[in-house]
């Protein structure tokens, strides 16, 4: 990449905190954040927000009057994105685009909205422009008043990290200077629970680590669903400010080979990793934050695909999914956030189960992958 694009700000929301201290003592301790709530016909593991973070979206919600009817998703965004443009110094005479996603979307006011359909024969007023997609990125630009384009897409899992892509498109066609981008989801209702399950992928054990991502001898599926929002503020050029460079970017998909899963080697990956590192040498890359959503064949075939790359010389690996669960639109932002502060900090965070080798020597380059249903894979590499 030729001129450098900075990551100058990144906020989020999730159930390690919704702050950059807490988040990271939540990172340094092995405690993971799954409860066991009732979902209808079973008690489930879910990983939700904390009570600060709750209580910021129940305060957001009073403040306004047409906020009290907008879905979780967008409220947790909204949060993420005024401490983001906090952050980043971003005034209101800034131009900048906003770009953010979501898997799911509204999912809890959907379903809620659907029901009483279901009960009445008639739909709410606000049911049709308070679930669309679009919903997201139009409440923050109206919260914060902005002036620049505004983009909401799906990409099932890799939403929030296809989301840094366009914006960095963006950047470099001359178009936009500034862009905040990421990704939010709040998916813990009953419905969504039981399609997870009904894949057979969800966790059923209660054991210490109900969440075994990164276990490669794991001999059943252990996916658990976690909502949160995170976004950071990218810019053109460098920054004095700047907390991470991005280095590399790839992208690619793959034929399916069936509806829920990518390829035994995870093809779409070797193509998105090898695009992101076209430019460095692979011994430079100290740690990547993988994908890995507690699923036997998903973890594993990630791996193998990191094995093709790498070789023997693989870097340290780490996922935070065993901690926080899959937070699907929003979980490749909330992974760049672990990288960066692993680079802020300059100490990996390693997984319970992990057999990855601990390097000593600091931490420059984080490679981080995402990737959804239909084998859309993104990887990007940060370095300070």
């Amino acid at each position: 990449m030729s001129e450098p694009i900075a990551i100058t700000a990144i906020a989020s929301l999730s159930p390690l905190g919704d702050n950059p201290k807490s988040i990271w003592e939540h990172y340094c301790n092995s405690n993971h954040c799954f409860v066991q709530q009732d979902f209808g016909n079973s008690l489930s593991f879910v990983a939700t927000l904390g009570q600060d973070a709750q209580a910021k979206l129940n305060a957001l919600r009073k403040s306004d009057h047409k906020y009290k009817f907008l879905d979780d998703s967008v409220l947790m965004t909204i949060v993420a994105a005024r401490e983001a443009i906090k952050q980043a110094g971003w005034q209101n005479e800034d131009v900048f685009g906003i770009n953010i996603g979501s898997s799911r979307g509204a999912t809890s006011l959907f379903e809620r909205h659907h029901i009483e359909f279901l009960k009445s024969g008639k739909s709410a007023t606000l049911s049709s422009p308070t679930t669309t997609l679009g919903n997201i990125s139009s409440w923050v630009a109206h919260d914060l008043q902005s002036n620049g384009p505004e983009i909401s897409h799906s990409i099932t899992c890799s939403t929030a990290l296809h989301a840094l892509l366009n914006g960095v498109a963006w950047l470099r066609s001359g178009m936009a200077d500034k862009f905040l981008v990421g990704g939010s989801e709040a998916p813990l209702t009953e419905f969504t629970v039981a399609q997870m399950q009904a894949m057979k992928i969800y966790a059923k054990e209660v054991q210490p680590f109900p969440c075994r991502a990164l276990d490669l001898e794991k001999k059943q599926n252990t996916m658990i669903l976690g909502e949160g929002a995170a976004v950071c503020c990218i810019e053109l050029g460098k920054s004095e400010s700047a907390l991470a460079y991005i280095e590399g970017i790839g992208y690619a998909t793959e034929l399916l080979e069936h509806n829920t899963s990518i390829s035994a080697e995870a093809t779409c990956f070797q193509k998105s990793m090898r695009m992101a590192l076209q430019n460095v040498e692979l011994t430079d890359v100290d740690v990547i934050v993988m994908h890995a959503p507690g699923t036997i064949k998903g973890d594993i075939s990630e791996y193998k695909a990191i094995e093709k790359i790498f070789g023997n010389h693989l870097p340290m690996l780490t996922t935070n999914k065993w901690k926080i669960g899959h937070t699907l639109g929003a979980s490749g932002m909330l992974s760049l956030e672990l990288a960066i502060l692993m680079l802020q900090h300059q100490q990996f965070i390693a997984t319970p189960f992990s057999t990855s080798i601990i390097k000593t020597g600091p931490i420059k380059k984080v490679l981080v992958n995402a990737v959804g249903f239909g084998g859309n894979a993104v990887s990007v590499l940060l370095t300070v």
